[in-house]
């Protein structure tokens, strides 16, 4: 099977969140269940740098194909007017998402049916996968490529990893869009008189997946179906929930080189050698009496954050420290920095994202925090479990689907993975953040817990087999 897959950011070329993460690991494990990947990118300047073996397409100069660094094939669109800017992929440095965002996300649609049809000679795709609102107008070109040539171009899939985020302008835009007049309607690009790149891609794909079970459902209610319940509700049938997995290359205690000390679930010892080298990084007390928390996120509510900053009263009372990692909400940080300068040696602050130190914290950490409002997947919660670090989740999204709370019963069934608590509510939270602290002055329950975080197996290659198996649903 040929696969094109489209995305705006890859691992570990250009991140700005998990989707980078998730488009740099699936390819290679499509590869072993039989399927020939190649992926569509925006030529940003990063993705550009690190691409090996560029060569324009014959007759195409707009077209670059080359060679990633695990050696999938790519192509990257050569429109240095829409992409060649430093720094994110999505907005300028002033924090406001670029005015031309729909000009350059549908260029990104538009060349994936292009590839599609053939563009390449050497190659053309039997499968379009588009990932998130950036590749959301992908199956609405090849909806509207099926009218000319009269047959299905290319089958199409739509991979939902926050809904929240929608690609949503305009209607000045359509006239650049160049597709028929009318897919503008209540069942098309159409969402309260705008035009919703990723309301096109939950209607004009073949199938819609996202990245977990819970989260599949949850968006199929008024409460997470972000005003598109009702678009999700219609597609159920073809709706589906794949769990993203974890790259055993890049996330491996065994054989991480970026933390300070590499362990496994029988060698944990040096687990607390990491935590230590942390606190010391950090300044922070050498103490081992009490849980070391890591927050590895964007520092925003849907995050969480302002339960853990507001109850850090309780957290600092009860001897523990606080490391935190990631930019947001200026409020939240605020908080965070000043609780940082309060409390020297118990809390942490650095704002920004810098890949090696998430490593670390994650290693150094004994609890991971992610206790979202809402949560698609999470993949901090999956290297915290590989790594022995307990995530402290809320019961929703893919968080629901791979921690176990440890409730005295999952103890004694030997199921626990980490501390769950189920509504977004501060006292819900402080409860899980209680039973941290308990858990963690039993040391030997701990390190079983731990042990059975470790073997926990959330690799790629049961989602690999997923998306192989749907993909050749959808073949002739």
């Amino acid at each position: 099977m040929r696969v094109l897959q489209v995305c705006s950011e890859i691992y570990p070329l250009l991140k700005t969140g998990g989707l980078a993460d998730v488009a740099g690991a699936l390819p290679q494990a499509l590869h072993r269940h039989g399927c020939d990947v190649r992926v569509l990118l925006p030529a940003f300047p990063a993705i550009r740098r690190g691409v090996a073996a560029q060569q324009h397409l014959a007759g195409h100069p707009a077209l670059i194909r080359g060679q990633l660094p695990d050696g999938t094939t790519c192509y990257l669109i050569d429109a240095p007017e829409l992409y060649e800017r430093e720094g994110n992929p999505y907005s300028g440095p002033d924090g406001r998402a670029y005015e031309d965002n729909h000009r350059r996300f549908a260029l990104l649609g538009r060349v994936a049916c292009l590839l599609a049809e053939g563009r390449d000679p050497d190659w053309s795709a039997q499968i379009v996968h588009g990932h998130d609102w950036h590749a959301g107008l992908a199956p609405a070109y090849l909806k509207a490529a099926w009218r000319t040539h009269g047959r299905r171009v290319a089958a199409s899939v739509h991979t939902v990893h926050n809904l929240a985020f929608q690609g949503t302008f305009g209607l000045n835009v359509l006239g650049e869009l160049q597709l028929p007049a009318d897919f503008y309607q209540q069942h098309g690009l159409e969402f309260h008189g705008q035009v919703s790149y990723m309301k096109a891609g939950l209607h004009y794909a073949d199938r819609v997946t996202t990245v977990s079970p819970t989260y599949a459902r949850e968006i199929q209610g008024e409460e997470q179906g972000c005003g598109l319940d009702g678009v999700l509700r219609a597609r159920a049938a073809d709706l589906s929930g794949i769990l993203n997995g974890v790259d055993d290359q890049v996330w491996n205690p065994l054989r991480d080189p970026l933390i300070p000390h590499r362990y496994g679930a029988g060698d944990l010892a040096s687990k607390r050698l990491c935590r230590s080298a942390l606190q010391q990084e950090f300044g922070l007390a050498p103490q081992a009496q009490a849980p070391l928390f890591g927050i590895v996120s964007r520092l925003t509510e849907q995050k969480g954050v302002n339960l853990v900053l507001a109850g850090l009263p309780d957290l600092l009372a009860r001897g523990g420290q606080l490391v935190v990692l990631g930019s947001g909400e200026p409020a939240l940080e605020g908080g965070l920095r000043e609780a940082a300068a309060v409390h020297p040696r118990s809390v942490a602050v650095r704002v920004g994202y810098d890949e090696n130190l998430a490593h670390r914290i994650v290693a150094g950490a004994d609890v991971l925090m992610v206790p979202s409002r809402f949560e698609p997947c999470g993949l901090t919660q999956l290297y915290a479990l590989k790594y022995g670090t307990l995530p402290l989740v809320r019961r929703v999204g893919g968080l629901a689907d791979t921690v176990v709370d440890s409730a005295l019963e999952n103890l004694a069934e030997g199921s626990a993975t980490g501390f769950v608590f189920e509504r977004f509510e501060q006292t819900d939270y402080v409860a899980a953040l209680r039973r941290a602290f308990a858990l963690y002055r039993r040391e030997g329950e701990w390190r079983e817990v731990q042990q059975r975080a470790m073997a926990q197996d959330f690799g790629w290659n049961a989602a690999a087999a997923q998306y192989a198996t749907l993909y050749r649903r959808l073949l002739p």
